[in-house]
């Protein structure tokens, strides 16, 4: 089974669509598949669906959305499952019913999550090692397998709002990793329309604020990387009455104090708040 979440929701058997087209089986479907090999209670999909106040017939409705999935795993199987009538797998065999809730079987297909991690793992590891071309190339590559934000034609209740959240934190951590690791290659008039974009889509976020300020600085717009720091400030205090952190802080006081003619090779420490002088 092949399961894509990173953008739209696909879940392909044996090469065929397993996703239904309509709202509440599709929000089931996105849950098994994201915690597929794993035992999803009826209770979690049942909050998903209805949220705290299910109806009644939630529990026979949950059923009928099972059954739904299931045809659609008996059409795929059809498709092509090798072997005699007796080895042949049934759809109950792919999507169970176990104690207590229902468990979706992966196999050794494709996900597009644990493609992500495995690259933003290795990612990480090679900026540890400070080799950061290395890591620029599988941030990068980690981060083009989103083609939209995770599960971006799917209805979300409480559990996949919660699931949509984790993922999209997981970006944004190889997303600043990735940025840190263009910077310290040199790469900052490359990413100041990248960043641009960022800062205006992430007003409260202090390290892309800081990546921002650097990049400007290091391309000789002094005075736009210290606008880029009260910009954010003004943010943060008009939103939640809090003042930018002190790293923050003190990369823009370095950048106060500093000549035009001073412009660092790279950081000393992170990207996004290492001094400037």
């Amino acid at each position: 089974m092949d399961i894509d979440v990173l953008g739209t929701l696909a879940v392909r058997l044996n090469g065929v669509s397993i996703a239904p087209t309509a709202p509440k089986p599709r929000q089931v479907l996105a849950l098994l598949a994201l915690r597929a090999g794993q035992v999803v209670p009826v209770g979690v999909l049942t909050e998903e669906l209805w949220g705290a106040e299910p109806p009644r017939s939630a529990r026979a409705t949950l059923q009928t959305y099972i059954l739904q999935l299931r045809e659609l795993i008996t059409a795929a199987l059809a498709n092509g499952d090798g072997g005699g009538a007796g080895q042949r797998r049934q759809a109950k065999d792919v999507l169970l019913t176990v104690p207590g809730g229902y468990l979706l079987k992966g196999g050794d297909g494709t996900s597009d999550v644990r493609e992500f991690e495995r690259l933003a793992g290795s990612g990480y590891r090679a900026m540890d090692a400070e080799d950061f071309p290395q890591a620029a190339r599988l941030l990068r590559e980690a981060l083009g397998l989103w083609t939209a934000p995770a599960l971006a034609d799917v209805h979300t209740g409480p559990q996949l709002r919660t699931e949509v959240k984790r993922l999209e934190e997981s970006r944004l951590c190889a997303l600043d990793q990735r940025v840190e690791a263009d910077l310290r290659l040199g790469r900052h008039r490359e990413l100041l329309a990248e960043l641009t974009v960022l800062v205006n889509q992430y007003p409260t976020h202090e390290s892309l604020c800081g990546q921002y300020m650097l990049a400007l600085y290091r391309s000789g717009r002094r005075g736009e990387a210290l606008d880029a720091y009260q910009r954010l400030r003004a943010t943060l205090v008009r939103t939640m009455g809090l003042e930018p952190s002190p790293a923050l802080a003190k990369l823009q006081r370095s950048i106060l104090v500093s000549g035009p003619g001073t412009l660092p090779a790279r950081p000393a420490a992170s990207a996004s708040m290492a001094p400037v002088g």
